[in-house]
């Protein structure tokens, strides 16, 4: 911490926090402050400007949450009419949404008394109005997406504000947003306490900083970018490329991976559209392929891998799962593809044992990978002792080689026309859902009959005999960790 603070209370029930935000947080299962938290509530509930950084998965949306919603239920006891008294600001929708969700289950005993609107969703200005109109606690968007509001005069938070947060500061300006945060500033009132979370104090951060704060404690908390070893497991498993594909089809066919699991690559060819994180936390997928920012930034890095292959591949950062994004109760992460850095690592493992979860990751290492891996685990390992940071994780590939013909059909079949035709697909779905578009339609028919009746895109081909493993190519040794013979035993009962 940059400037000393006297000791403070380290469980929420004695910082002096409204009952029933104890209650919702009882009821969240937290069952003490993580550092974050203990540090910085005491402070914002003092009314100091303060710059937060921790890392991914620390707690820093309660951090924030926490002291904004009591400051407004204190705020409550005295006040004659309703008003706008906290700003929430964050770089992009998802972000948005998941502060908005906090705040709403910290809110849920006392949901009447501190109501939070997010306007983050691209739907039309005028659909928003009328939950403005009343005039909601905490607003919760994107800089642009409220200077919008407040050009259209649907938002006035001169008078009223008392609160700014920023959220994912390091990303903001890098989001594209330095113009419309300046040009904010000019709406809010002089005197307002500012707080600006980051996982990185970075020059943008700083900018930021003399920007919006005043005179802010810095809280840089002494704690590594990933969970402990108590907490997180790092494992490697040597495989090539074709190898990587038969490990993973078994792996997951047989159970031997259970629990939510994100599985990341390098290339936008091997994830296809990473856009369904709500299903996700939701239930509806326990698996989710993704790709990450380094990657999709910097193509060309892949020369690091294989100078005789300079990539060609163009920019596409529309698959990129942004740092930031809270998977919610992620038990594994699988890196098919090593990162490309120790950032990259560091990113890609902070999906993981986020709070007080556990966690896994499990990374395929071929032999061009290799010099990555060494790079990761020397640098994590700075600071502690000689132990070797990433267990080998023990796996026969010779007893699943029956699984290899059935990799191979899948992978095949996956070209880069199928994920090409696959996108354009998905693209004419929302085309045709967007409500934006509807009216247009409407005066424009023929443009609707022209869309819908185009040349019909060719599918990936459905390979029915991979969805079921018969239980003769199943391992023997397998056969009960994975489950199958109690599952067929099951199924002929069930018959």
């Amino acid at each position: 911490m940059a400037e000393e603070a006297e000791e403070k209370p380290c469980n929420f029930h004695e910082m002096e926090l409204d009952d029933r935000m104890l209650k919702a947080i009882a009821k969240l299962g937290w069952q003490s402050p993580t550092l974050i938290q203990e540090k910085a509530i005491p402070l914002l509930l003092e009314g100091k400007d303060v710059l937060v950084r921790a890392r991914t998965g620390s707690g820093k949306t309660a951090a924030f949450a926490i002291p904004v919603i009591q400051k407004i239920l204190n705020l409550k006891q005295t006040a004659t009419q309703q008003e706008i008294k906290a700003l929430i600001l964050a770089p992009s929708k998802e972000l948005c949404h998941q502060i908005c969700s906090v705040v709403k289950d910290l809110t849920i005993k006392c949901s009447r008394e501190v109501r939070c609107v997010d306007v983050a969703p691209q739907v039309d200005l005028n659909v928003q109005k009328p939950l403005l109109v009343e005039k909601p606690d905490i607003i919760v968007g994107t800089p642009a997406r409220i200077l919008q509001h407040i050009k259209a005069g649907h938002l006035s938070l001169k008078k009223s504000l008392e609160l700014l947060v920023i959220d994912e500061a390091d990303l903001v300006f890098s989001f594209g947003y330095e113009v419309e945060i300046k040009e904010l500033m000019l709406y809010l009132p002089k005197i307002y306490q500012a707080i600006l979370a980051s996982a990185t104090l970075s020059e943008d951060v700083k900018n930021l900083k003399s920007l919006v704060l005043h005179n802010p404690v810095v809280l840089k908390l002494e704690e590594p970018d990933l969970a402990p070893a108590s907490q997180l497991t790092h494992y490697h498993l040597n495989a090539e490329e074709m190898d990587k594909a038969a490990i993973l089809y078994a792996l997951l066919k047989l159970h031997l991976i259970r629990g939510k699991t994100i599985i990341f690559v390098n290339t936008v060819d091997k994830c296809y559209k990473c856009h369904s994180v709500n299903q996700f936390n939701q239930g509806i997928y326990d698996i989710i392929v993704a790709s990450d920012e380094k990657a999709l930034e910097h193509p060309g890095y892949e020369k690091n891998l294989n100078d005789s292959k300079k990539s060609k591949r163009k920019k596409d950062k529309e698959s990129g799962v942004s740092r930031g994004i809270d998977f919610q109760f992620v038990a594994n992460v699988i890196n098919f593809d090593f990162p490309l850095d120790v950032p990259a690592y560091i990113h890609r493992a902070g999906r993981t044992a986020r709070g007080n979860n556990q966690g896994s990751v499990l990374s395929f290492v071929s032999m061009k990978e290799k010099p990555l891996l060494e790079n990761v685990e020397e640098s994590i390992r700075q600071g502690h002792d000689d132990t070797s940071i990433f267990k080998s994780y023990q796996f026969k590939l010779e007893e699943v080689e029956a699984f290899r013909y059935r990799a191979k059909d899948a992978w095949r079949a996956v070209t880069r026309i199928a994920v090409r035709e696959a996108r354009l697909k998905e693209i004419k779905q929302e085309i045709f859902n967007c409500q934006k578009l509807k009216s247009y339609f409407e005066d424009n028919p023929t443009d609707l009959q022209v869309l819908r009746h185009d040349k019909a895109l060719h599918t990936v081909r459905v390979q029915q005999h991979l969805s079921d493993v018969p239980e003769y190519i199943v391992p023997p040794t397998l056969k009960n960790l994975a489950g199958i013979t109690k599952k067929r035993q099951e199924e002929t009962r069930t018959l």
